[in-house]
């Protein structure tokens, strides 16, 4: 019967740099506020075309 090999491999992570982490997190920040934002739009064009009734625009 054949044997079955184990492969090892570290995993190194990069070297952290203060600035490098500053600039991520304030890029996921505005990334989140863009997405809240377009999300924010879609819900409120959704409820006012409830409100006015306009079902068949739907499809």
């Amino acid at each position: 019967m054949p044997k079955a090999n184990r492969i090892f491999s570290s995993i190194s992570a990069p070297p952290v740099s203060t600035e490098r982490s500053a600039t991520t997190e304030t890029s996921d920040s505005h990334q989140l506020i863009a997405i809240a934002i377009f999300s924010g739009i879609g819900l409120f064009a959704s409820l006012i075309a409830v409100i006015m009734g306009m079902q068949g625009a739907w499809f």
